[in-house]
């Protein structure tokens, strides 16, 4: 029996490969296609802007070499999110792909990548009261801060390790959830 092959996730772990001998601007996509075993127009159908490959290149990056551990609590998120940092500062050239890749406008209609969910899910348990809008800016503060992008910034514009980065980013989460934590007591 013949094994099913994922087209777009070989694709992907095709350009992650040629990710450590260049930079993605040095990958064309008729080197693409011959290290995944597809035509260039597969790669085309399949992606068909370069902002396509980057963006869907960065999901599959976060989601194969830096997966965050399921969450419930904030002690538990900072957790993830230390080992994360530490994570992209093994290896830098993917977190930089998976940052630059989230700065893009969304080319796809993806939903919601898995961490924004389980984020959203935290501040409601924390916060169950919490009106809809807050709740939503709340998430999106905090999932900025866990992000790839903020590791990147923190990296390149404060020369900052993954420990001292954590350090921010626990300083911007305890002023945010106690923020939607006493709009949530207002509510009640």
């Amino acid at each position: 029996m013949d094994e099913i092959v994922d087209t777009p996730s070989a694709i992907l772990a095709s350009a992650a490969l040629l990710l450590r001998q260049r930079t993605f601007e040095d990958v064309s996509y008729l080197e693409l296609a011959e290290a995944a075993g597809v035509s260039e127009r597969t790669i085309y159908r399949r992606f068909p802007t370069r902002s396509h490959l980057l963006e869907g290149l960065a999901r599959w990056i976060e989601a194969e070499h830096f997966p965050i551990p399921g969450f419930g609590t904030a002690a538990e998120f900072r957790d993830a999110v230390r080992a994360r940092f530490r994570a992209y500062d093994a290896e830098p050239a993917f977190a930089f792909v998976a940052a630059r890749g989230g700065a893009l406008s969304p080319t796809a209609d993806d939903p919601a990548a898995p961490i924004t969910d389980a984020i959203v899910a935290m501040i409601d348990a924390t916060a169950p009261n919490l009106n809809r809008r807050d709740a939503r800016r709340a998430a999106a503060s905090i999932r900025y801060f866990a992000s790839p992008m903020f590791w990147a910034r923190m990296r390149t514009g404060f020369d900052m390790s993954a420990d001292e980065t954590f350090e921010v980013f626990d300083l911007a989460v305890r002023r945010v959830l106690p923020a939607a934590t006493e709009a949530n007591r207002a509510a009640s």
